[in-house]
């Protein structure tokens, strides 16, 4: 009897000590990867002036916090002396992205077309 009631102690004690990575966020995480052949010297996403930098095909960057993101952005890739531009028309009856992580899976196409690929970490 001890050990049953011993051992859903530690059940319970081990259900409340875990937590995950998005508890507690205060903002939207995102990160870029790759899935062009292109090396990309920066990445621009949205109004963040910060770029995601040297970014080489299958590559990550790390997480960047944001106020207010969507499925989609505006997206400036600089790859070399070219720049590869994805602009949204607008935001109207988007929902923003609840805190979290994600990821923009970004790819540039023959014609120059950049696409992008919403992922949920």
């Amino acid at each position: 009897m001890k050990r049953c009631i011993f051992l859903i102690a530690v059940l319970v004690l081990a259900n409340f000590s875990c937590t995950d990575q998005d508890d507690d966020l205060a903002a939207v995480n995102i990160r870029v990867k790759n899935v062009s052949g292109l090396v990309f010297d920066s990445v621009l996403v949205g109004e963040s002036t910060e770029a995601f930098t040297d970014l080489v095909p299958d590559d990550y960057s790390e997480y960047q916090e944001f106020d207010t993101a969507y499925t989609y952005a505006f997206i400036q890739i600089t790859s070399g002396e070219e720049i590869y531009t994805l602009q949204p028309i607008d935001f109207v009856g988007e929902t923003p992205l609840p805190f979290g992580f994600y990821t923009y899976e970004l790819d540039v196409t023959d014609t120059g077309t950049v696409l992008l690929t919403f992922v949920i970490d």
